[in-house]
């Protein structure tokens, strides 16, 4: 199917032999995951959280008072940034690929000024799902943006209890983590994962997302005892975030390159912690991979 096929507002749906995942022209976000059983990995968008993966651009989090300012101007600009709410163009759709792109307008440029384009790749293959985000400077100086990915996992898989859920990281983290006060980066914990290992509850998530921002692991798998897995891997995103409501199914698994900004930051855009950094011409690539056990 060629690009001008692919006008349409519905969306595209990945085959492979075991799995099909359904994707939204709207924010490029991936809506299912669904394996030959007819089980959905992913959250189903119900009213307690009506997401299921969004594609966090230019920032990831929030900005103090929603604002940052860049070279002595100030711009506004929501939670998690624009882009899960733009209409990406469908470039390319195979029967296990498809690539979308979404790019700089003037729309864009009020609230962001920098020239981008930034291209979401889906590839199925099996029983794993490839995400690849490329984030190209097309201006003449450098950018300054962060990337997230957001993808929410049901929370339990299958039919195994909640309290039987873990993580196992790649590797130990023990340095301390982040978390949020007033929707900033506030305050330092010790990290609640023992050895590689997080038991997931649902207080943990009682104070908003845990943020790891000085994480070793580049890979985790999540199961809850139950038979059922996902794991999920990343290169170019530094950061992760694990959130959840309480009392709500879902479990997000977020790798990202940036994060909220702390509550005592007071400089520029290119100042903030975390943030990537784009020479012009110049493209970044954030990969994300998710295979179903």
């Amino acid at each position: 199917m060629t690009a001008s096929q692919t006008n349409r507002r519905e969306g595209v749906t990945l085959s492979s032999d075991s799995l099909n995942a359904f994707i939204s022209p709207k924010g490029a976000e991936l809506q299912k995951l669904r394996d030959q059983d007819g089980v959905d990995y992913l959250w189903g968008g119900e009213p307690s959280w009506p997401k299921h993966s969004p594609l966090l651009f230019p920032i990831v989090g929030r900005l103090a008072n929603d604002r940052f300012d860049y070279r002595g101007r100030s711009y506004t600009m929501s939670k998690h940034g624009f882009a899960r709410d733009k209409m990406f163009e469908i470039v390319h759709v195979g029967a296990s690929s498809a690539r979308f792109a979404l790019s700089s307008d003037d729309a864009t440029r009020a609230v962001f000024p920098f020239d981008f384009l930034l291209e979401v790749e889906f590839t199925l293959s099996g029983r794993r799902l490839d995400i690849r985000h490329g984030v190209t400077n097309l201006g003449s100086e450098d950018m300054y943006f962060s990337i997230g990915a957001h993808p929410a996992f049901r929370w339990p898989l299958g039919d195994a209890a909640k309290e039987r859920s873990q993580i196992r990281f790649e590797h130990s983290e023990p340095a301390p983590v982040r978390r949020l006060v007033g929707g900033l980066v506030g305050r330092t914990e010790p990290s609640p994962v023992e050895g590689d290992r997080l038991a997931l509850r649902e207080k943990l998530f009682a104070d908003d997302a845990i943020i790891f921002d000085a994480l070793e692991s580049r890979s985790l798998v999540y199961s809850c005892g139950g038979g059922r897995s996902v794991e999920v891997g990343w290169r170019g995103f530094e950061h992760l975030g694990l959130w959840s409501k309480p009392g709500a199914d879902f479990l997000c698994i977020e790798p990202w390159r940036g994060y909220d900004s702390p509550i005592d930051f007071a400089g520029e855009l290119d100042q903030k912690p975390g943030i990537a950094h784009a020479r012009p011409g110049e493209r970044l690539d954030f990969t994300l991979y998710i295979r179903i056990g």
